[in-house]
This record gives C-alpha cells, sequence and structure tokens, in this order.
C-alpha cells in the first residue's frame, strides 16, 4: 500500500497521508514519501494549489515514535526528514491548504501550520502535547510562531495538551472553520479560489513572504530538529514514553 496518494486535476495537487490504520502517524518511510511528493510538486511548472490531507479518520496522530523508540539515531533521522519536508511545503511556490479532520497532533499540527492556510472543523482535535511526554516541541515551533504569534505560541507549547478545532480556529491554527460533512466542499472552494490568482504574482509573494518571516532560515530550523532529537534519546522522554508504551 502506498503510504502517500498523489493525484492532481486542474492543477490542484491533492497529496494524502495514507496509514489510516495508524491515523496517519509519521513514520520514517511515510515522511520520506510525503517529501518525494512535494518534491513532484515543486517541479510541475503547471501546479497552482497543494492541498494536503490524511485518509481514514484523522489528518495526522503525529510521530510514530514506537516505530523508532530503540533506535536514537532513527529518531533523530526522522526528525530531520520531517523538518526537510515541512520546509519544501513551505517553500513551494503555490499556495497550500492543510484539510485537518480528526486528529492533528505533534508533528501533524506541525504540518496544519506550515501550510498557507488550514480548512478544520469544530470537533477535531488540535494541538501540542509533547512537553506531556517528556519531548521538546523543537520543529514545530517556528512555524507555530509564524502562524499565531510567539506569546501565543509559547502558552501553547507549554502548557502541552490539545484543543478542539473551534479553539483551534479561534487561536489562529487554522483559518478556515466548518462543519464536518462541508469540509471537502470549503476545501474545492478555497483551492479554486486560490488557483484563480496569477501563478508569478503568487510565487513572488510567496517567496516575499518568507523571507521577511524567516521561513528561509535554514540554520534555525537545521538546530530545532538536532534540539528535538536529543530530548528524544534523554532519559526523561525514554522513560515517559516507555510509561505510555506499556499501557498502550
Amino acid at each position: 500500500m502506498a503510504l502517500v496518494l498523489h493525484g492532481v486535476v486542474d492543477g490542484v495537487h491533492e497529496i494524502t497521508l495514507n496509514r489510516p490504520d495508524a491515523r496517519n502517524a509519521l513514520s520514517r518511510d511515510l515522511i520520506s514519501a510525503l517529501d518525494a511528493a512535494v518534491l513532484r510538486v515543486e517541479s510541475d511548472s503547471g501546479a497552482r494549489v497543494l492541498v494536503l490531507a490524511g485518509a481514514g479518520k484523522s489528518f495526522c496522530a503525529g510521530m510514530d515514535l514506537k516505530a523508532v523508540r530503540d533506535d536514537p539515531v532513527a529518531m533523530g533521522d526522522m526528525l530531520r526528514t520531517l523538518s526537510r519536508a515541512s520546509r519544501r511545503i513551505r517553500r513551494l511556490a503555490v499556495p497550500t491548504i492543510a484539510r485537518v479532520h480528526g486528529a492533528a497532533i505533534g508533528g501533524g499540527c506541525g504540518l496544519m501550520v506550515v501550510c498557507d492556510f488550514a480548512v478544520t472543523h469544530p470537533e477535531a482535535k488540535l494541538g501540542y502535547p509533547e512537553v506531556d511526554l517528556g519531548i521538546c516541541p523543537a520543529v514545530v515551533a517556528p512555524w507555530l510562531i509564524r502562524r499565531i504569534g510567539a506569546g501565543r505560541a509559547r502558552c501553547m507549547l507549554l502548557a502541552g495538551g490539545t484543543i478542539d478545532g473551534a479553539e483551534g480556529h479561534r487561536a489562529g491554527l487554522a483559518s478556515h472553520l466548518c462543519a464536518l460533512e462541508e469540509l471537502d466542499a470549503q476545501v474545492a472552494s478555497l483551492a479554486k479560489r486560490l488557483a484563480s490568482g496569477g501563478p508569478m504574482a503568487l510565487a513572488a509573494t510567496k517567496r516575499w513572504l518568507n523571507e521577511l518571516d524567516g521561513s528561509d532560515d535554514d540554520a534555525i530550523l537545521d538546530r530545532a530538529a538536532e534540539l528535538s532529537a536529543a530530548i528524544i534519546a534523554g532519559d526523561e522522554a525514554q522513560q515517559r514514553l516507555g510509561a505510555l508504551w506499556a499501557t498502550s
């Protein structure tokens, strides 16, 4: 089974995370497949919009740490690859939309906010519970700060936990909120609107916005991945994750 589904209609690319039985948790292979799919969008001169979605009941439940719990090196590689994929999404010349249903947790919420737009529903489960698990949310922090501002991001990341979609919309995680049954129509309408813009103007505007908000700063993004990897490999995170895995 393909871990990422990728289709395009009239210049609108749709990339779908496809591990529905695991709520699209981000394994090494899934992150690599996502990165490769985004590269294909980047290489398509006819691309106009990217929609990022998840198969099954959730958008993305976050990092699949169980898959690498005994291998700190693999954990680091996962985080670095996620950082690279996130940058590629952010720096696409076309507008990007996250179609967020069910859960978008941790790294999944990071993918949500790295997109230019995010459409969700009131019952969605969103947030960054990393500190509850002894993990540092360094990889997602730069994108969250750019989305909702440093003050709000500080409160959200230090408090941990999750919030529902309605609160997430009020906080600025999502740009659009609608009923779950209207999600596809809302995303399609937004994609059509964005696809009607001038491609050169959109690309120039995105490049300028990325320069203004620091999205092109590879040094800080590299440091973020290394910090997250170091903390996950430490005793506190391993003990907390071990206790969680023992009860799951």
